[in-house]
């Protein structure tokens, strides 16, 4: 499943980083790593940007790169 899948309050475990490049770097400096949990906080109305916690800090992501992100759903 897609980051840009969940809804708020719905939480994930990264599974894979599929961007490359520069935005794959960007993302792991950031602290977006495989293994991570990470819970959308909240959607824009239009769905862009989505806004996320990890590691206890807060994080706004392109539509986009969330896309690139695949989670394993956390019940």
């Amino acid at each position: 499943m897609k980051l840009s899948m969940l809804k708020p309050g719905e939480a994930g475990k990264i599974i894979k980083i599929g961007s490359i490049g520069p935005l794959k770097r960007r993302l792991m400096d950031m602290g977006v790593l495989v293994g991570e949990i990470i819970r959308v906080e909240k959607v824009a109305p239009l769905g862009d940007p989505i806004e996320v916690t990890i590691k206890n800090y807060n994080l706004s992501l392109r539509k986009k790169e969330a896309e690139g992100i695949n989670v394993e759903e956390i019940k």
